[in-house]
């Protein structure tokens, strides 16, 4: 498990092994989602750059009863 520190200014580092993994690059952006007391840094794709990006995910179960309309 990696951790990161904030900074003083509310600042964190993506360590380099998360950002290469998930081909993150300076000024992507990422959205921040708050679940069940869980932060998730999300990065933002272009919708057409999102194919294949989870290979074999069961998306059944996907979405929890709670984020439906």
């Amino acid at each position: 498990m990696d951790t990161v520190t904030v900074s003083p200014k509310y600042q964190v580092v993506i360590p380099e092994r998360v950002r290469e993994e998930f081909h993150i690059r300076a000024g992507d952006k990422m959205a921040v989602i708050v679940k069940h007391g869980i932060l998730h840094y999300v990065p933002v794709r272009p919708f057409e750059k999102t194919k294949g990006m989870t290979p074999g995910l069961d998306t059944k179960d996907l979405r929890d009863k709670h984020d439906r309309f």
